[in-house]
């Protein structure tokens, strides 16, 4: 079995994308309410900040931020992910199937993890988190997706409701 290597840093702050198995599946969008409280729950359990977050139809890219004494992102996602297939389970008409393993056909296995290196990295990575609806066309200006951080950091007075203009702005890829 391949022993995969994570960053582990006590109170470090991550960029991390989970995707679906099914790519052409709309199914976080769709539950995207659901998705949430199962994200709350998971924080309730295992405590972590999440400064930037973007739910896209099939994927999703977040930073996560653990508290000081704690290095695992990794049981916060195994939690995250069995929460949100736990509820869609629940659900009349559900399609979640698991495998002789018992794993469920939700998720992709992995996920992206990038461990932010400082200030200029973490800016670029709420950048790449805020555009990525932009990005893959699913909208023509970033205030009019409505499962993203963005709207936050509006209210905050962090970013201009117009930011990034029109489609056809380019930012780099932050490696989905």
């Amino acid at each position: 079995m391949v022993k995969y290597r994570r960053a582990k840093v006590a109170g470090g702050c991550y960029f991390l994308t989970l995707a679906l198995q099914d790519r052409r599946s709309d199914l976080l969008f769709k539950n995207a309410a659901l998705l949430r409280r199962c994200l709350q729950d998971t924080q309730a359990r295992l405590p972590f900040r999440v400064p930037a977050l973007v739910v896209l139809p099939e994927h999703l890219h977040m930073l996560m931020v653990l508290p000081p004494d704690d290095a695992d992102s990794s049981a916060r996602i195994r939690m995250l992910k069995a929460s949100f297939m736990g509820a869609l389970r629940q659900q009349v008409g559900s399609e979640v199937q698991t495998n002789a393993k018992g794993e469920a056909n939700i998720w992709q296995r992995r996920f992206w993890e990038h461990l932010i290196r400082d200030e200029q990295d973490y800016r670029h990575h709420v950048d790449y988190i805020h555009i990525n609806p932009l990005k893959h066309g699913l909208v023509t200006r970033v205030r009019d997706w409505p499962f993203s951080s963005f709207h936050h950091y509006v209210r905050q007075g962090l970013l201009p409701i117009d930011w990034a203009g029109e489609a056809g702005v380019e930012i780099e890829d932050a490696g989905e």
